[in-house]
């Protein structure tokens, strides 16, 4: 047995998941070419002939609880070919369970139901792939679960550009959109370099870098009336990062104005449903909030929903929108408007 070494090409920045994902396929791999150059280990598992030695130097002193001789690891490496020895305990590959392959395969199903989103072939070979990985009653398990779930891939009008988007994403091609605002209702012309295409609360959503707005935006595809490839190179500028969808597609920060709101007792349950940041509170019943908003229509329509249960208190040209607006609605009845 050696003893546990270190050299220079060690663990370094690696992550702890990472390298102990390594680790768990190392073991069995090693058993299975007892003997097996340690140059050709570094090659399989894509690291230098350090991290390896690294890697076996730790082994080293792994094993059941207890560290006696017998319950660690034995690992021999000095002839420049590995030997493991003292490791059946999990000298098997690891497998999945029977949740996490329906989750995976659930995936490649939704992915599989979606026109030009990825190729067919490849995706039932991995399925089967997949099952075959499996233990037989999980595979078996996993196979029932997925015939009785029905994914859906989307609407016609969400999926009839995929493969315009998935080709011009394939060859790093600029894509010219009719997108239509729903917010504004009307519909802009706009140029994007597509970065990936992605699924958000029940949504199929193009991000790419919007020439128009200068930043990474987000596309529905049934929003797009209109798509075209373009000869022109699509790669996204470097400042183009792909956001966080765990929290959903909207964010906060993507609003054009913030706009002050006294809210009644009444539309207090506004607090559960908007961003929101409260700022003041009357009387404990009725309370002042900071909200985002992408267009002042949205507010405006908003308030009429709350009908005189809210007030925009600012900015200015806000108030005055819904001033109008109002008035507007108002003058549509007969008689006189009411005082206010």
């Amino acid at each position: 047995m050696s003893p546990p070494r270190r050299g220079p090409g060690g663990a370094g920045q690696e992550s702890a998941t990472a390298r102990l994902s390594r680790l768990l396929t190392m073991v069995p791999w090693l058993l299975r070419r007892q003997g097996v150059d340690i140059d050709d280990a570094a090659r399989q598992f894509g690291v230098s002939r350090d991290q390896i030695e690294s890697d076996l130097g730790l082994l080293f002193v792994c094993g059941l609880p207890g560290g006696m001789p017998d319950d660690l690891i034995e690992a021999e490496w000095e002839s420049g070919r590995v030997y493991l020895g003292n490791a059946d305990t999990i000298a098997r590959p690891l497998r999945l369970g029977a949740d996490e392959a329906l989750t995976l395969l659930v995936g490649l199903r939704s992915l599989a139901d979606v026109p030009g989103l990825a190729d067919p072939r490849l995706v039932a070979d991995t399925i089967a792939l997949l099952e075959s990985a499996l233990d037989p009653s999980s595979a078996a398990l996993a196979r029932e679960a997925g015939r009785r779930i029905h994914v859906d891939a989307g609407s016609d009008a969400e999926t009839r550009h995929v493969p315009a988007l998935r080709e011009a994403l394939r060859c790093r091609r600029r894509v010219h959109l009719r997108y239509v605002v729903p917010t504004r209702d009307e519909a802009t012309e706009r140029d994007v370099d597509p970065m990936r295409l992605t699924r958000a609360e029940g949504h199929w959503y193009l991000e790419g870098w919007c020439h128009l707005a200068q930043d990474t935006r987000l596309f529905r595809l049934d929003r797009i009336e209109a798509l075209d490839v373009l000869v022109v190179d699509g790669t996204p500028p470097p400042q183009a990062h792909p956001r966080d969808l765990a929290h959903g597609p909207y964010r906060p920060e993507d609003a054009e104005l913030t706009v002050t709101v006294l809210l009644e007792p009444e539309a207090r349950w506004m607090l559960d449903y908007y961003p929101h940041e409260v700022v003041g509170s009357a009387d404990g019943e009725r309370v002042t909030i900071t909200m985002p908003a992408s267009d002042p229509a949205w507010i405006t329509r908003l308030m009429r929903r709350l009908g005189g249960r809210a007030r925009v208190l600012s900015p200015p040209e806000v108030v005055d929108l819904v001033r109008e607006e109002t008035a507007a609605a108002l003058a549509l009845y007969d008689g006189p408007a009411p005082a206010g």
